[in-house]
């Protein structure tokens, strides 16, 4: 469906094994064909509507121009084509859990609009430096919604015993969509490109793993991974509603780097204990793989 996750799927430091799990998961693939591939259809096509809805509401609400209609329509071909993919792999099984990360998913659709209208409206010293712009605060609010929404999944999944390997792919890949899109809202204004470090982590981890096999093993479970991840993203919401360059000249590139380092350190003790648990796994014949 989507380039191989290493590990635990981390994306800035969190897990993804609130959604995977032993139950759940779907009918094996080819197992009623027909009927999954039509489920599959109307649940990818849903998602591509629902970002079209949301693209004309904020081109009617926010004067959203073309570079962020053409970015909308961009995101939800990508996002209709890979659901459709995986659910088609998955059977067509589209559980409760999956509706709320759709909803997310809709929602960081919104932000990329908003994010790409404002990079080429303003240049690349637009954004943040804008805090009193009415889109700028529609933009944050998407972001928060959608970050807040990410506790609520996972936890539909368990209580549903809905949970799929599926699920938490498609949970991380809006995860990972959003802080990189989000890392470059940043990078646009007063914080300076660096800060698309932190949107970009999670794929250069993801390449070193098809490089690096050991590096695609399963992780333990961490709050501290998670507690790093949940950072990620209310610095960049913050930023986004220019909120530290409100308070002081300084403090937006404080918060990201401040917020960078603590993802550095958590990518950086995870990969210390993938390379120092690789000759158990090697010896016991166990290897490492993706875990979706």
């Amino acid at each position: 469906m989507i380039p191989v996750i290493p590990g635990e799927a981390v994306i800035g430091g969190e897990s993804t094994q609130r959604r995977t799990g032993a139950t759940g998961g779907g009918p094996a693939p080819g197992a009623g064909a027909p009927a999954a591939s039509r489920a599959a259809r109307r649940a990818a096509g849903a998602a591509g509507v629902a970002v079209a809805g949301l693209t004309a509401a904020l081109w009617a609400g926010v004067g959203l121009d073309a570079a962020g209609a053409v970015a909308a329509a961009c995101y939800a071909l990508g996002l209709w084509l890979l659901l459709g993919a995986g659910l088609r792999r998955a059977g067509g099984r589209f559980g409760p859990a999956d509706a709320v990360t759709l909803v997310r998913a809709v929602l960081v659709g919104g932000v990329a609009a908003l994010v790409a209208d404002g990079l080429v409206a303003d240049g690349l010293a637009g954004g943040p430096e804008h805090p009193g712009d009415p889109a700028r605060w529609v933009l944050a609010a998407l972001a928060a919604v959608a970050l807040a929404l990410d506790a609520l999944d996972g936890r539909v999944a368990r209580r549903t015993r809905t949970v799929s390997p599926l699920g938490a792919r498609f949970d991380m890949e809006v995860d990972a969509v959003l802080l990189l899109v989000l890392s470059a809202d940043a990078a646009a204004g007063p914080v300076g490109a660096w800060v698309l470090a932190i949107g970009a982590m999670r794929y250069m981890f993801g390449g070193a793993g098809r490089v690096l096999p050991w590096l695609r093993a399963p992780l333990p479970p961490s709050t501290a991974r998670k507690a790093v991840a949940g950072a990620q993203g209310v610095v960049l919401v913050a930023l986004a509603a220019g909120v530290p360059v409100v308070a002081a000249p300084w403090a937006a590139p404080a918060a990201a780097g401040a917020a960078l380092a603590l993802l550095c350190w958590s990518f950086g003790r995870d990969v210390v204990w993938l390379w120092r648990h690789r000759a158990v796994r090697q010896k016991s014949g166990t290897g490492s793989g993706p875990n979706a």
